[in-house]
């Protein structure tokens, strides 16, 4: 359903946007804690744009679900507890930190989300964790890492790899979530039957559109390449696992990740609707 004019023509402020999303929707994702870990200053600047009860998931640092970020994205003061022989490389990766660089990084990001755990408007840390990362006891490990240096917060998972939800895995993934209490997010795939499940109290859904990229024209924008709107028989057909997820979930939150103009923002309307329906 295209809503002419349901969301405004203008281009938004980041504050406007946050007290826009939380007027119209119950909660909102930030991703762009994924490039730049926040503040503390930050979240409460969240908490005060908010109204009680508003719940807003915040995506992980990439450096601490197992990927790749820019050095700079690093406190500057923590940049001498990267081991010297990797101090040049262009990408910074968690397993470039001294032991107690690494643990003082999740202990920073912890902190800084305090401010929305204490006003109860944390809903989630999001752990999206890489493409090239693939079953095994690494990626375990980093998510037994996650959940005992977030131990007071709901941690849902993405899983990037295919292979983490191939048939001869999907059960034994589902399982080790679950008993590590971290929560699954389903991801709308482009093609195929997607994985429905609940490992925890929380189940997410993602929606990051099915457009794989339009790399034809070279001047196009990067949001632009990724643009996708859902038709309504697309999202009609999530309905029924949704409901599905809500009877096994003490909370659902459904995430439009296809952020280009006002496709999420639609997208999330006609959703609203055909779940009241």
């Amino acid at each position: 359903m295209h809503r002419s004019g349901w969301y405004p023509k203008r281009t938004m402020k980041a504050a406007e946007r946050i007290a826009y999303y939380a007027s119209h929707f119950p909660v909102v994702e930030i991703d762009a804690t994924a490039r730049f870990p926040p503040t503390p200053d930050l979240a409460r600047q969240w908490v005060d744009r908010t109204p009680a009860g508003f719940t807003i998931d915040v995506r992980a640092w990439t450096v601490l679900a197992g990927g790749a970020a820019l050095p700079d994205s690093l406190w500057e003061d923590l940049r001498e507890e990267v081991r010297p022989e990797l101090r040049d490389r262009r990408r910074l990766y968690l397993s470039h930190l001294s032991p107690a660089g690494r643990q003082e990084a999740w202990a920073r990001f912890r902190h800084a989300l305090a401010p929305l755990a204490a006003d109860s408007r944390l809903g989630a840390v999001v752990l999206r964790y890489p493409a090239w990362l693939p079953p095994g006891g690494t990626g375990r490990a980093l998510m037994i890492e996650a959940r005992m240096e977030l131990p007071d917060f709901r941690l849902a998972v993405e899983l990037t790899h295919r292979r983490w939800l191939e048939p001869r895995e999907c059960e034994a993934t589902l399982a080790f979530l679950e008993e590590q209490h971290l929560g699954f997010v389903c991801v709308d795939p482009r093609k195929g039957p997607p994985v429905v499940a609940t490992t925890s109290d929380l189940a997410v859904v993602r929606f990051p559109g099915r457009n794989p990229g339009n790399w034809e024209v070279p001047e196009m924008e990067i949001g632009e390449r990724y643009a996708y709107r859902y038709a309504d028989d697309e999202l009609a057909g999530w309905v029924a696992p949704v409901r599905e997820l809500a009877a096994a979930a003490d909370e659902v939150h459904l995430l439009f990740a296809n952020c280009w103009r006002d496709d999420a923002v639609v997208n999330a309307a006609t959703m609203a609707q055909l779940l009241a329906a």
